[in-house]
């Protein structure tokens, strides 16, 4: 942990060190209700929203993931992916090398990553990743130019608020910092001329595991 957020939190917690535990302030999140849509409607919702940020989605079954996925690394003339520690997919004919221990030049130098994800937020098609199982820490997302992340589909929550009252408890329980991504990277200048790749992939592939 750095300095300055360790300085931060410690001001927090002196500032908060009179209130009793337990008396924290509940937020509530009932200005826009979850359940307007079906399981099915939120997938799709998901799927158009995340192909409006130019990321590039494909539905598929378990049992056609892995061609699926050897599909896009065709696509992408690549051979061989970085891959978390407990990752569920394959490619099938692709190489998966670990990335615990790769540097960010490393990791930089890839043809790309494979990872999973924490959840998905259907109204904004976000992915979040916590850095659990199959997905790594935050550098292997954020240093190489192509992302492959497969969602399965029962990970799909329909709100932000949804996914934010899910996510909770697991933060709250293992202090693992969260990474929202919405598209590829993406950032403009002052005269609006959009530039990909600046601050993480400049292509992200997502695979919507269904069945």
């Amino acid at each position: 942990m750095s300095e300055a957020r360790e300085e931060i939190l410690g001001r927090i917690r002196s500032a908060l060190a009179d209130v009793p535990e337990g008396s924290e302030s509940h937020v509530s999140r009932e200005y826009y209700r979850s359940g307007t849509r079906s399981p099915a409607e939120v997938v799709v919702l998901f799927c158009e929203r995340a192909a409006d940020y130019r990321a590039s989605v494909r539905r598929t079954t378990r049992a056609e993931a892995g061609g699926v996925l050897a599909e896009i690394c065709a696509e992408r003339g690549a051979q061989t992916l970085v891959a978390p520690a407990g990752l569920a997919w394959a490619p099938d004919g692709v190489e998966l090398v670990s990335g615990e221990d790769l540097s960010p030049a490393d990791l930089d130098a890839s043809e790309g990553v494979l990872t999973g994800c924490a959840l998905a937020i259907a109204e904004t098609g976000t992915i979040v990743l916590d850095g659990g199982p199959g997905q790594g820490p935050r550098a292997l997302t954020l240093v190489p130019d192509f992302h492959v992340c497969v969602v399965e589909a029962d990970r799909i929550v329909e709100t932000v608020p949804e996914g934010v009252a899910r996510m909770g408890e697991a933060v709250r329980a293992s202090r693992r910092p969260l990474t929202l991504v919405s598209g590829p990277s993406a950032t403009s200048d002052i005269e609006l001329s959009r530039v990909e790749g600046v601050h993480g992939p400049r292509d992200l592939a997502i695979v919507v595991v269904e069945g």
